[in-house]
């Protein structure tokens, strides 16, 4: 095997045997570094110390990236404009921290026969959010919930 030492000098090929004698005087792990190498490449490290700097690295990584959400907004098809615009601004707010937005549309009773309003609705929020957000899921019916999906521009 192909051997380095903890100092990082490289010891050539080596039998396992003198390698493992090597790193208990050394009182520290003889680690596989490389194995689908020819001749595999080993190390005399501490095995804790390597795992312990792992694990933070991972972690370090985990805190870094951001988890996309996906948030939703409930509308009726007759929405006061006022009410249309309060939701209009939690749509912004949710685009600008990167998070997916799915519009959700229910309809009660009658509001079923002019589904067409609906439809309008949805088109007025694509159109609102353009510069700043792309459809993902077009708009479309189930049951009695109309339904869009719409994911920040970056």
């Amino acid at each position: 095997m192909q051997l380095i030492d903890a100092e990082g000098k490289n010891h050539g090929q080596t039998a396992t045997a003198d390698a493992l004698a090597m790193a208990e005087e050394a009182g520290l792990d003889l680690v596989e570094i490389v194995p689908n190498a020819n001749p595999p490449v080993c190390k005399i490290l501490d095995l804790g110390k390597l795992k312990y700097e792992g694990q933070k690295k991972a972690s370090e990584q985990r805190k870094r990236q951001k988890v996309i959400e996906v948030k939703e907004i409930k509308m009726r098809p007759n929405i006061d404009d006022h009410d249309y615009e309060t939701k209009m601004k939690a749509v912004r707010r949710f685009f600008e921290e990167g998070d997916k937005v799915k519009v959700t549309l229910r309809f009660r009773g009658r509001e079923m026969a002019h589904q067409e309003l609906g439809m309008e609705l949805l088109n007025r929020v694509r159109e609102e959010t353009a510069e700043v957000s792309k459809v993902e899921a077009e708009p479309k019916l189930e049951g009695r919930q109309m339904m869009m999906v719409l994911a920040p521009r970056h």
